[in-house]
């Protein structure tokens, strides 16, 4: 694609809006549709546009594999770790009450957000690390 002008100027204005709308997917899954797993998708999409035009390794420059690794377990963490606060407390796994019990519709609202986080992280990490593991691969012969 070095050769390729238009989709690498066109990617180099889309990467940016789309990573935005990741966000926004994210944390205004709570409010309306879309969550954690659309969001890690669109996130991860951008990743792959980005490696589709600048190669491989420019990809893996800067979303590097070991913190893709890393951030599959983190997400899993953050929603099981959700799940296991409410059980130390006393109340059921992923009771959401236990994280502001004076106020349960904050702590249903903190609940909701780590959980969707936990599972935007771990989705974007785990298509990152598929795409950079089928994209890696050499033709047998």
């Amino acid at each position: 694609m070095r050769h390729q002008g238009i989709p690498r100027v066109v990617s180099k204005w889309l990467i940016a809006p789309i990573l935005l709308f990741a966000l926004y997917v994210q944390f205004h899954g709570d409010f309306g549709p879309g969550g954690g797993f659309q969001a890690g998708v669109i996130f991860a999409a951008a990743v792959v546009l980005y490696a589709l035009i600048f190669g491989l390794q420019a990809a893996k420059q800067i979303v590097k594999p070991r913190i893709v690794e890393t951030l599959v377990a983190l997400g899993v963490l953050l929603y099981a770790g959700t799940g296991l606060v409410s059980l130390f407390l006393g109340y059921n796994f992923l009771d959401y009450t236990a994280l502001d019990p004076d106020n349960a519709p904050h702590g249903q609202h903190l609940g909701i957000f780590l959980v969707e986080l936990g599972v935007g992280i771990t989705v974007a990490a785990v298509m990152i690390a598929i795409f950079f593991s089928f994209a890696g691969r050499r033709r047998l012969r």
